[in-house]
């Protein structure tokens, strides 16, 4: 669940869309737990590092100012998040996750 912010709050973590980011890398990372060892230096890290890219990208384009710089760090955080869509489709098609 995204804890809610305080209105006084500044910063990127008041982004809703930071927020949910960052709950997808602790899903991320409680989900990569269970994948087989031998992966941990390959799709685990992988996975990982993607979903961590995306609420940091955020958060570094929130804070280098400007709507122009912000945007570009926005797509850099959209390519990170359809990689790890790509890494959740390879696991289901491994069975290593089953999506409800």
């Amino acid at each position: 669940m995204v804890e809610k912010v305080e209105k006084t709050e500044k910063g990127f973590r008041k982004l809703l869309v930071w927020q949910r980011a960052h709950q997808l890398v602790l899903s991320i990372y409680k989900l990569t737990e269970t994948f087989p060892k031998s992966e941990l230096f390959g799709l685990t890290s992988q996975m990982r590092r993607a979903a961590v890219s995306v609420p940091a990208n955020i958060a570094e384009g929130y804070a280098a100012g400007g709507k122009g710089q912000f945007a570009r760090y926005l797509n850099i955080a959209q390519g990170s998040l359809a990689e790890v869509e790509y890494y959740l489709i390879l696991t289901h098609d491994l069975k290593w996750v089953c999506f409800k």
